[in-house]
């Protein structure tokens, strides 16, 4: 009677010591890929040798980014794995510097930030030491927006064209990335602080004739050459009211001589008419 429940306890426990292992395995086989830890493969101008080199980075983030003004993003690397960065045994020239950028996506017009800082005098063979201090890597944004930020090259040279040793991200897409937030650019000018003149006044209809602007016209008759000019060159006027094609009341014979002529003609015919009368009155 308690050979079947012993037999029921033996499968259980066997089960649960064969799925144990099988359930211990999961979290080991997951595991987060996202790191700081930035690995380079560094190659020097004129040589053949390649240095793997890896570099813990820590980037800060501006919290005032603004649109069209330069903006500060921190750079901060320690070596890691005891994997230095040495001197080439071609030496490095006078004046040279450490580069650090920083690669950015995501915003239109916008792709990396650099710092530079300067180096000591280093003999070949020697450990190219990284800034102690956080180096500032500089950029401006173009557009608001956001953006993703993550660790990119270190070159070493006198100048960002003049480069000695390049060291190019071979884990780019295992980086830890940051989020970069460009504000729009504010303080734009108003359009009231500009001043608007006053528009020019519209005449109305019911303007008076007194406020009309008034033309004066001055016309000046001149005799044509073929024509004798009149006795002591008189000028001739048109007066108000006169025909527009005639002389007018000043043109033509005085009116008086007419009426002279006409009164001698009436007194003459007035006195043949008496001196008639009496004849007529002797006869008879």
């Amino acid at each position: 009677m308690r050979i079947r429940p012993m037999l029921s306890a033996v499968v259980v426990g066997g089960l649960v010591l064969l799925c144990s292992p099988a359930r211990a395995a999961v979290p080991e086989a997951r595991w987060d890929t996202v790191t700081d830890i930035v690995d380079y493969e560094c190659t020097t101008s004129g040589a053949a040798e390649k240095q793997e080199v890896k570099v813990k980075i820590e980037l800060t983030m501006p919290t005032d980014a603004t649109v069209d003004r330069q903006m500060s993003i921190g750079w901060h690397g320690t070596y890691a794995d005891g994997s230095e960065l040495r001197v080439p045994a071609t030496g490095l020239p006078s004046g040279t510097k450490l580069y650090a950028y920083a690669a950015i996506s995501g915003l239109s017009q916008l792709s990396s930030a650099t710092g530079v800082e300067e180096l000591a005098t280093l003999s070949p063979g020697q450990v190219l030491p990284l800034p102690a201090a956080t180096v500032s890597l500089k950029t401006t944004a173009r557009n608001a927006g956001t953006a993703t930020v993550r660790p990119g090259a270190i070159n070493v040279g006198t100048s960002p064209s003049e480069r000695v040793i390049e060291c190019e991200v071979r884990n780019a897409g295992a980086l830890k990335t940051y989020t970069l937030t460009v504000a729009p650019a504010g303080g734009q000018p108003s359009h009231s602080a500009t001043p608007t003149p006053s528009p020019e006044p519209t005449p109305s209809a019911t303007t008076s004739a007194s406020s009309l602007p008034t033309h004066t016209v001055t016309v000046t008759l001149t005799k044509s050459p073929e024509e004798p000019r009149e006795k002591n060159d008189e000028v001739f006027k048109t007066p108000r009211g006169g025909a527009a094609t005639g002389g007018g009341g000043e043109t033509g014979p005085d009116g008086r001589v007419i009426v002279l002529i006409g009164s001698v003609v009436t007194l003459a015919a007035a006195t043949g008419l008496l001196l008639r009368r009496r004849r007529g009155f002797s006869k008879g």
